[in-house]
């Protein structure tokens, strides 16, 4: 019996062999991405110590962009992971969390003192606990397909830039001193309580994944057109953007309920037909 089975020797270069498996670049070109993100949210915390706010909204910008673009490639690579998934939403955190928050106290909530410093932290802190709930979401096999085309709350990204508005607007038009503190720090909080709110805003995962023929080239033009505008005059084309984010919340909130009344409707059809069929069986 010993021969035909022989006790069993482990393999001492088999701890050497899986430290130094190689991992393939569709695994980390996502990663890579999110830290290209990371390091933009980083510079920004820099550039609103050193007072350079264009620079600091500029980088938060640019992070959203690549924070939309990680995920996609992940799924079209099919390098999904979960120490992706981690180090992302910890990017978000600091990307759309903490450097915001810092940006907005140093340009003005240091006026309000303390208050403005509370108004800071509960911005960030908001968009900590977002985070962490669209992390637990994710793992809810009970969640419907349907609603995986909206967030639950304000997302992350689309909260920095929205609480940004005021910078925009310093930057356009309207020089904002010190009299516009109190303003600020409410919008701050208030964007905050969007983020951790329950309401739907539609999340945009549906889109650009087919596109009809005849309409490329009009997309190819439009992009060109908004590359331009936003290159020529990049707060005034953030400030319309946040605006219109701002107007279309409460449509994405009535589609949302008109869907869930179409399924609840579905639903009610389909219960009797199945016990019917369930009955003749």
């Amino acid at each position: 019996m010993s021969d035909l089975f022989p006790p069993f020797v482990p393999d001492p270069e088999e701890p050497r062999r899986r430290r130094f498996r190689p991992i393939p670049l569709r695994l980390l070109a996502p990663n890579l991405i999110t830290l290209l993100a990371l390091c933009l949210g980083l510079t920004a915390i820099r550039m609103a110590i050193e007072g350079r706010l264009d620079l600091a909204v500029f980088s938060i910008a640019v992070a959203a962009v690549l924070d939309g673009a990680d995920g996609r490639v992940a799924r079209y690579l099919k390098g999904t992971s979960r120490f992706g998934a981690e180090l992302d939403s910890l990017s978000d955190f600091v990307n759309f969390g903490v450097a915001p928050a810092l940006l907005l106290y140093t340009f003005i909530l240091d006026e309000l003192k303390s208050l403005g410093w509370i108004a800071a932290i509960v911005y960030a802190i908001a968009a900590a606990l977002r985070l962490a709930r669209f992390n637990v979401m994710l793992d809810d096999p009970s969640r419907p397909e349907w609603q995986k085309n909206y967030f639950v709350g304000m997302a992350a990204p689309a909260g920095a830039l929205t609480v940004l508005l005021p910078v925009y607007l310093h930057f356009i038009v309207w020089p904002v001193g010190e009299l516009a503190a109190p303003v600020v720090a409410v919008y701050t909080v208030f964007i905050g309580l969007l983020m951790v709110s329950r309401m739907p805003t539609f999340s945009g995962k549906a889109l650009g994944q087919r596109i009809a023929r005849d309409m490329v080239l009009p997309l190819f033009v439009l992009f060109v057109l908004f590359t331009a505008l936003l290159v020529s005059f990049p707060f005034h084309v953030l400030a319309l953007a946040t605006v219109a984010y701002l107007v279309s919340l409460p449509l994405g909130v009535a589609r949302h309920r008109a869907r869930a009344r179409e399924e609840a409707e579905k639903t009610a059809v389909a219960a009797p037909e199945e016990a019917i069929r369930d009955g003749e069986g």
